[in-house]
This record gives C-alpha cells, structure tokens and sequence, in this order.
C-alpha cells in the first residue's frame, strides 16, 4: 500500500495510522497528528481504490451502501499490512491507534469490528456502522473516540451512536463527542481528540 512513514521522537507513544477521507491521498491527515501529539510515529495510507479517480480504502455501491465483499478483502489487507509495517519499520503493533475520517473511520471502525488486535485504539471521525449483524470480538482495553456532526447528512446521528452502543457491547471504551455540523471535519472535533488522547 503506497504509505508514509514519520519516525517519532518517542517511540513508546503509540504509532498513529492515518486513513483518509474520500478522494484523499496520505498527505490529507498528517497535520491532524501533530495536533494530537507530536512525538508520535505516523504511518499514514493511501486507500488501493478508485472511485472515478478519488483513491478510497473500499468500493461501495452507492452512497453509504457499502460492498461488503471488498470491504472485508480490504479490512484483511490493510490489517496484513499493519503486520509488514511493524516489522518493516520496527514499531508496537500491538501499540497503534487510527485516525480516520469518513471512509477512513469507516475502515478503521472495520478493523475493530473483524480483528481483535488491530488497533490499540481508534480516533474516528463521521465513521459509519461497517457492518451489522456480526458478532464483534472481545474489544476490552481498546479505547475508540468518535467524532459526529448533530446535521452530518451523509452519517446521521443515530448511526453514529448504533456505532458507540456496538462498541461499548464489545467491551470498548468510547468517548461520543458532538459537534452541531455536518460530515466536514473541523478543528475543534480535532482538539477535542486531542484532549481524549492525552488523558488516556
């Protein structure tokens, strides 16, 4: 998977996965993590499909209706490729945390739903519910921040705490946190991360 990686200046603070939104490339995000914390390593992605040339990390088949089949082709990819980045870069796998925003949350709320330990944690920005109807793994000691918008018209409120209730009946521990916007994301959802991850 085309990717950057950013050595950080601490390497016990966890590794953030950034995944951008639709149409975004690996470039889109970085700012957010020096927000969150600075000292961390980032590993940012590139989703492998295209949408009318707009890079995403899964097909759908119409506007929040996703292919399902791609989607857990893609959610088994990009888990193997947090196994190759780890060795390759010499990072905690067990020791990342996504930072993810519309179709990236979505994959990164997918990696939580399938994997048991993918992810450390989540920071996830307007994601949706992937899938329904699956039992989730045991997601005890797994921290997950969401970030929703109270008038977001492509992920309504209600699907945003279907995902909290999904979750926490995962055992997760997740932070709910409204802003009275649509699906942009905004720099005070970011700061408002921010404060959740340093007082974690």
């Amino acid at each position: 998977m085309i990717h950057i990686f950013n050595k950080g200046k601490d390497r016990a603070k966890p590794t953030f996965l950034m995944l951008h939104g639709t149409g975004g490339n690996e470039l889109d995000l970085l700012p957010l993590a020096g927000m969150i914390d600075e000292q961390a390593s980032v590993l940012s992605v590139r989703g492998n499909v295209l949408e009318n040339g707009m890079p995403r990390f899964f097909r759908r088949l119409a506007e929040g209706v996703f292919d399902e089949e791609d989607l857990l082709i893609r959610t088994k990819e990009l888990n193997e490729f947090l196994n190759e980045a780890a060795d390759k870069y010499e990072f905690d796998r067990n020791n990342i945390i996504a930072i993810g925003y519309s179709n990236g949350a979505n994959i990164a709320a997918s990696l939580l739903f399938h994997y048991q330990n993918a992810l450390k944690g989540a920071i996830l920005h307007h994601p949706m519910v992937p899938r329904r109807g699956i039992d989730l793994p045991d997601l005890t000691g797994t921290n997950v921040f969401i970030a929703a918008g109270t008038n977001d018209p492509i992920c309504s409120p209600s699907e945003s705490s279907e995902l909290q209730t999904l979750l926490e009946n995962a055992k997760a521990d997740v932070v709910l946190h409204w802003e009275n916007r649509g699906h942009q994301l905004t720099r005070e959802e970011v700061e408002a991360a921010a404060d959740w991850f340093r007082n974690l």
